[in-house]
């Protein structure tokens, strides 16, 4: 193959070198290797107090490519309207002990890092996408999140406890949504299944109630680009833009539901909690700011229901932009982060899902936060000691918030690298642009059809985010993910 047209090893070298650069480990070590190559099946139990959940009607729906599967879902109608829904995770812990080599590269790292050039796992696919994931046809040890959700969407009742489970179906979230909105057949693996059509339905229509009763209290409604690479074999082709759609909604408002459980349980025990929190907005003086400009009033003091009647007219008014608006507003808000709660303090919210109880549990195959919860969890349940020190709570949740926020610059470094690379052949065309930053540092243009962002190094004077540019590609640094463009024309005024 020509040189030219071996993207894939180039952003896999550059991936490699920026997980160095931003302090991450991209290798695990021989240690950890070899403790791996000691198990070779997945976890049992003889606790009598683990349920045997097999028979249900589980499915995983994930992306199309998605090969380590930590939660499964399924539902069940009760009388009045009330609806039964549980949530399979993954037991872990089973396998990765505490204080283990596979644990400690875990530890350091604490989450997976999705590349353009390769995905570098928090664990060792035989664990992530074998051992612990929960693949169809297997029996796997799960901790179960069971809630009741009423007419109206709110949470009745809920319950934690241990399970064995069986995923009965792998399904992918783009054809299951096209089967859900009539766009579309139904996906192949779900007719010869009894009744897991019916329980999909179940799933999704009790999944939009529970959505309407976060929305009507305060939860964002925010959405923002985020772009696949599409290769033909090592030959980088595309950027396609991912749409949210009816699946990932389902299991978004199930995952949301069963962290508040899971969160509430482990208070109601006295244990610690490791939460995921946006806190008030920082910047909301700049938000209410925005909303002005669009025509909307916003109250001076911060509030998520206010916030979320604005995001829904200007979705509704103005679809094509509003990635943009959503992407100031989270800006503005400020970084999630991770802290350690301890029985009797006051409990910080989320407030950007207008909840005050949320907790990271549902994916411990490749986030370290939801390993550490599912090892309080485990104790909790046990009627177990805390597993952690407070101070060793306090610094795990610091060096998970630090390492997310490194993986998270690999993943957007590589990508303006995948980006340079789709362009590296285009310099000096012409683009229609829209300005999606604009302050002392430079000014950033995305391209409207292409979901790819770079800098505007000329005729940036007096342009502000929202404005629509022609734009001409004049500099690429693949290496570096530099992507530069100068203005050659207004846009037709504000999109």
């Amino acid at each position: 193959m020509d040189n030219d047209k071996q993207h894939r090893l180039i952003l896999q070298r550059i991936a490699h070198r920026v997980m160095r650069q931003k302090g991450l480990l991209p290798e695990f070590s021989s240690e950890a290797l070899t403790e791996l190559e000691q198990m070779q099946t997945a976890a049992t139990s003889n606790d009598q107090a683990v349920r045997d959940l097999r028979d249900w009607l589980w499915a995983s729906i994930d992306n199309d490519d998605s090969r380590d599967l930590d939660q499964l879902t399924v539902a069940e109608s009760l009388p009045n309207d009330q609806v039964k829904i549980l949530v399979a995770v993954s037991e872990v812990d089973a396998l990765v002990q505490d204080g283990s080599a596979l644990d400690h590269h875990a530890h350091f790292n604490t989450t997976s890092v999705y590349t353009a050039g390769e995905i570098f796992p928090m664990l060792p696919e035989k664990l992530s996408t074998d051992l612990t994931s929960l693949n169809v046809n297997e029996d796997r040890l799960a901790i179960v999140m069971q809630m009741v959700i009423g007419a109206d969407g709110d949470l009745v009742e809920s319950d934690i406890y241990r399970a064995i489970v069986r995923n009965h179906a792998k399904l992918a979230y783009n054809s299951v949504a096209a089967w859900l909105d009539g766009t579309g057949d139904m996906p192949a693996v779900i007719a010869p299944i009894n009744g897991l059509a019916e329980n999909l339905r179940l799933q999704d229509s009790t999944a939009q109630k529970m959505k309407n009763f976060r929305h009507v209290h305060g939860s964002l409604s925010l959405e923002t680009i985020e772009a696949k690479p599409i290769f033909e074999g090592d030959e980088l082709r595309n950027l396609e833009r991912e749409e949210p759609n009816r699946a990932k909604a389902i299991i978004e408002d199930f995952m949301i539901a069963a962290n508040g459980v899971m969160a509430r349980y482990l208070t109601a025990k006295k244990f610690p909690t490791i939460r995921r929190v946006v806190r008030v907005p920082k910047r909301w003086e700049r938000i209410v700011e925005i909303a002005t400009e669009h025509r909307f009033k916003l109250p001076t003091k911060p509030n998520s229901k206010a916030l979320e009647e604005f995001l829904l007219k200007q979705k509704k008014a103005d679809p094509l932009r509003f990635p943009d608006l959503s992407l100031a507003i989270i800006k503005l808000m400020g970084a999630g982060e991770y802290v350690a709660e301890f029985p009797g303090e006051a409990i910080l919210g989320h407030f950007g899902l207008a909840v005050r109880d949320y907790t990271h549990s549902t994916a411990p195959n490749r986030r370290y936060p939801d390993l550490l919860t599912q090892r309080l969890l485990k104790a909790a349940i046990a009627g177990q000691a805390w597993p952690y020190s407070q101070k060793e709570l306090v610094d795990l949740a610091n060096h998970c918030t630090e390492q997310e926020d490194a993986a998270k610059k690999v993943e957007r470094q590589v990508e303006k690298s995948a980006a340079a690379l789709l362009l590296q052949s285009r310099i000096g065309e012409q683009f229609a642009a829209i300005v999606t930053g604009a302050s002392p540092k430079g000014t950033w243009v995305r391209l409207l059809d292409l979901p790819i962002e770079g800098k505007l190094v000329r005729g940036g004077e007096g342009v502000d985010i929202g404005d629509r540019l022609r734009v001409q590609l004049s500099f690429i640094d693949v290496e570096q993910g530099f992507i530069d463009f100068k203005k050659v024309g207004a846009g037709k005024g504000k999109h």
